[in-house]
């Protein structure tokens, strides 16, 4: 029964998933058309090469790989670091309590309610050279062009976009924190900022945790935004999904699906070590029957926060 009722979902991975993979997997096996040299003319099937297509980027020609691998984890590192501290700041300030609330929390969540294509088109616009941004800062900068200032536009860009986000699934674990917890805090003569590193932060982190997570393998996968913003073949924002896709829409698809299969691995790796060193919140496990307890302690009175 067990095995019955889970069929449909092991089917639809299968196809969507698990097909792909290996189909990607057998392509990054085979190199590019070339000519044959018996008849002279463009080879009908392409060469089986084997791992070339994987030992060239570490080769002379992997510049180009490696440019991109190190854009994309650039790219997530800082675009999420930035995030989770704005989105747990507008989590803080939607939590709250106050006159029009309701808009505030709407005018929060718009950017992420955007689609990314019109985000990047819009934000092209802010950054061209005689758009707004240029306008704000007083100087001339070409930010859709090479150099770190095309980093910065990406960065901005995404963040603006993506940290409502974070805000919202922060807010979710908010609102589920008893309010006894920050009566008890208060009583004890706890400052706000005490609150929210002893009690508000523990409490949100598997909400916290989660978010960031799909916000990494979001920023491991970028394509359209810096794609649309900046522009295909720019070093300083090429990611490995703008790499892949390059190559296969310059009929090398052997290459390309290596550069496919090596960013799955990536973010499988990270996948795995974000979920085996941080999986008991991920997962929500609260460690079976020996349950953790953070004390809150202060006055010499002590409060039982679950950690």
């Amino acid at each position: 029964m067990a095995a019955l009722l889970v069929s449909p979902t092991l089917l639809v991975l299968t196809v969507v998933v698990l097909y792909p993979t290996i189909m990607a997997l057998r392509e990054s096996l085979y190199g590019t058309k070339g000519l044959d040299p018996k008849t002279g003319f463009i080879s009908d099937t392409e060469p089986f090469v084997g791992l070339q297509n994987y030992t060239d980027i570490f080769g002379e020609a992997g510049a180009r790989f490696w440019n991109a691998f190190w854009n994309t984890t650039f790219f997530t590192v800082v675009t999420v670091g930035l995030e989770t501290v704005i989105g747990v700041a507008m989590a803080l300030i939607m939590h709250k309590a106050f006159s029009g609330r309701a808009l505030i929390r709407a005018s929060i969540l718009i950017p992420w309610a955007v689609p990314t294509a019109i985000s990047g088109l819009l934000w092209r616009w802010i950054f061209n050279s005689d758009g707004i941004a240029n306008a704000l800062i007083g100087h001339q900068v070409l930010w859709t062009t090479e150099g770190f200032h095309a980093k910065v536009a990406v960065i901005i860009a995404e963040v603006w976009k993506t940290a409502p986000f974070i805000g919202l699934l922060v807010l979710a674990g908010l609102q589920v924190i008893p309010r006894e917890v920050y009566e008890a805090a208060r009583m004890d003569g706890a400052s706000p900022v005490r609150q929210f590193w002893h009690i508000t932060l523990p409490l949100v982190k598997p909400a916290l945790l989660v978010a960031v997570l799909f916000r990494c393998l979001d920023a491991l996968r970028m394509f359209d935004l810096p794609y649309l913003l900046v522009g295909a073949q720019k070093s300083s924002v090429e990611t490995l999904s703008m790499l892949a896709q390059n190559e296969a829409s310059n009929v090398r698809f052997g290459p390309a699906a290596a550069y496919a299969v090596v960013l799955f691995v990536y973010v499988l790796l990270i996948v795995l070590g974000f979920v085996r060193l941080l999986g008991a919140d991920v997962v929500g496990d609260a460690g079976g029957t020996g349950r953790k307890k953070r004390r809150w302690a202060s006055k010499g009175n002590r409060v039982e926060v679950p950690a």
